[in-house]
């Protein structure tokens, strides 16, 4: 995975800025832990600067990116932390863990370093009802529901598990695959694809197919009649989820 973001990675900071309603989200679940391990940290986004941080993150091209004073980072994988057991209070991966190598060893990895509770945001592969991937493509979701962790996974993997619905609102500035759930016309732009990973791994040639079909659908105005209800909405759930393990 550090090769795919070593060349997705550059248009991160414009593309994938953090949306403040999913950071006060995540602060809300790490609580009042002290002390940060953030794997997969990319850029650095949702980092909490209100406590002490470390940043775990494979790909040199996202080291790079980093904002000066930001949270000092390892590079190293989310299987193997270089940390000592319960070295942390809570350890925090955003949307992530479909990436890592191993997905069970990383959370064993989470687990291990975090005394106090591990936070998680991903999607949940049993979700179903986004019009991008059900209307032009099933293919890109299919492959995410392969490699994204179950919420029964994460339960196996931690113990107890508190799982809390993230609606994605109309607006999010972080331009991950739900994001621009009332803005169709955005997924037509090369360069919001590109910082996309479910786009980023597909071969082009796949994904044309579906995204002439939206050039048509938005052009005639098929787009709009079939899902006219969604521009009332001001936010949806499509399955992004904050996994949280407290400890006792």
């Amino acid at each position: 995975m550090s090769q795919l973001y070593d060349e997705i990675g550059l248009g991160y900071p414009q593309r994938r800025r953090p949306d403040p309603r999913l950071a006060a989200a995540i602060t809300r679940a790490l609580d009042r832990t002290e002390t940060v391990v953030n794997v997969g940290a990319g850029t650095g986004s949702y980092e909490p600067a209100d406590r002490a941080v470390v940043a775990v993150e494979p790909a040199m091209t996202m080291i790079r990116q980093r904002r000066a004073g930001s949270a000092p980072v390892v590079q190293a994988s989310a299987t193997e932390l270089p940390f000592r057991d319960e070295g942390f209070a809570a350890a925090l991966a955003i949307l992530t863990v479909h990436h890592w190598p191993d997905r069970a060893c990383g959370l064993d990895e989470l687990s291990r370093v975090a005394r106090r509770r591990v936070v998680v945001v991903t999607w949940d592969p049993s979700s179903s009802g986004f019009w991008l991937v059900d209307d032009y493509f099933p293919e890109i979701v299919d492959l995410d529901r392969r490699i994204f962790p179950t919420m029964a996974d994460f339960a196996r993997a931690f113990g107890r598990t508190e799982v809390q619905p993230f609606p994605i609102p109309h607006d999010c500035v972080d331009g991950f695959l739900g994001a621009y759930w009332r803005r169709p016309h955005a997924y037509l732009d090369a360069g919001v694809r590109a910082a996309i990973s479910t786009f980023a791994k597909a071969d082009p040639s796949d994904l044309e197919p579906g995204l002439e079909q939206l050039r048509r659908d938005l052009a005639d105005g098929t787009w709009e009649r079939r899902h006219a209800g969604l521009l009332a909405l001001t936010e949806i759930d499509l399955g992004y989820r904050i996994v949280v393990a407290a400890r006792p």
